[in-house]
């Protein structure tokens, strides 16, 4: 166990086992330098600010306070807003043709939570769970908390390596925990033949899918993947947020969870915090019945979109031929693959002299053994930004390459 020091002199602070092997989150010591001014940032995970309905969210706001004001600013109940999550319900069954009855979601604060709430309800130390290689820094984080084993499969384009995805199986794993569209940080999405195979797979044994969607909404295309929630209904959980489709400050996503599971997290969550902010229900739900959704949400795709391609052509133009790039068909991201001999912390270092920021990748992996890919996060800067941003990253990669 670690003491802390404070002042000079060494506390008798005794942390838990736990906290010392907690990783940090090596993005949110990024974005720590990335908020000078002079800074071109492609680091963080952040929607476009620009695209944030402010005066929606406002009106809706104001007028479930004056209308309900006293009960808004009471506790409520830890399952979530019901009109809430009849709405989430109901978008499930009109776009994914997924029936979800509103008894079996659960509105958290953000849903990073109900990764916490997972492990809570399912990890003991040292019992393994399943994750994508590379996967999302927030459930490393969340997951790490509880102690598991780890078991890594890489992640291709069209999803994760089947072969690798077998030999796991056969270990019997409590959880797998995916991002199966547009996912965080490469942009992969499973193709229809790999989700099926893995539903295939799991059906039947005792390990839960955890299907994390953020990204599902912002897709470039129009075709629609299935959800593990239709394929292998009785052992999904499917985590979904409205921080990407409509604003992450307001700290709201949800989970679904089957009847005979859902109870278990709703306890888990009732000793986590009593409930999610109900102000930020409340108005998410006026917010829902005043404003049309679908046309806010085809506006972040169509400028998303822009921003992506933006982004491949200054890459075309300005990177080194050697630094191999995946085009995502939707999210929030692009990855690129440098030479092996390339070490993605030392490009870091050379950028931010260039005052251009971007993700090195090791941070991603479990098991840190991977040095050389980098995540660019084209949503959050302006076309013009992109380009410069992107020149200034060409000439330090060409450094090295």
């Amino acid at each position: 166990m670690g003491k802390q020091e404070v002042s000079g002199f060494q506390t008798q602070h005794e942390f838990a086992d736990r906290v010392s092997n907690l990783p940090e989150s090596f993005i949110r010591e990024i974005l720590k330098v990335t908020t000078r001014p002079e800074i071109i940032s492609f680091a963080g995970g952040l929607p476009n600010p620009e695209l944030f309905p402010v005066d929606e969210i406002a009106a809706a706001t104001l007028a479930v306070l004056q209308e309900s004001g006293q009960d808004i600013l009471q506790y409520t109940v830890t399952e979530g807003y019901l009109p809430l999550k009849e709405k989430i319900s109901k978008r499930y069954r009109k776009k994914k043709g997924l029936e979800i009855p509103p008894e079996n979601i659960l509105i958290l604060s953000g849903s990073q939570q109900g990764l916490d709430l997972v492990g809570k309800a399912f990890l003991n130390p040292r019992e393994l769970i399943l994750l994508e290689k590379p996967t999302f820094i927030g459930a490393l984080q969340s997951f790490a908390v509880f102690e598991p084993s780890i078991e890594e499969v890489s992640i291709t384009t069209a999803g994760p390596d089947m072969e690798e995805v077998r030999r796991a199986l056969d270990k019997k794993p409590k959880l797998f925990y995916c991002v199966p569209n547009f996912q965080n940080p490469t942009g992969a999405t499973y193709s229809s033949t790999r989700r099926n195979e893995i539903a295939q797979r799991i059906s039947g044994t005792n390990t839960v899918i955890v299907e994390d969607d953020p990204y599902g909404d912002i897709s470039f295309t129009d075709e629609e993947m299935k959800s593990f929630w239709e394929l292998a209904p009785e052992q999904t959980i499917l985590l979904g947020s409205f921080s990407k489709i409509i604003s992450p400050g307001l700290r709201t996503g949800w989970l679904a969870a089957p009847s005979h599971l859902i109870r278990k997290l709703v306890v888990l969550k009732q000793a986590a915090d009593t409930h999610t902010n109900h102000l930020s229900q409340r108005a998410i739900d006026r917010y829902l019945s005043d404003n049309n959704i679908d046309l806010h949400i085809s506006k972040i795709k169509s400028a998303y979109k822009a921003q992506r391609d933006c982004m491949v052509d200054a890459i075309r133009a300005d990177f080194p031929s050697e630094v191999k790039v995946d085009i995502p068909n939707g999210g929030m991201f692009l990855w690129a693959t440098l030479p092996e001999n390339v070490d993605a912390y030392e490009v870091f270092e050379s950028a931010i002299k260039e005052k251009v920021a971007f993700v090195p990748a090791k941070t991603f992996y479990a098991n840190l053994d991977i040095n050389n890919t980098i995540r660019l996060n084209f949503s959050n800067c302006s076309e013009e930004q992109i380009r410069e941003g992107i020149r200034r990253l060409g000439f330090t990669l060409k450094k090295f390459v």
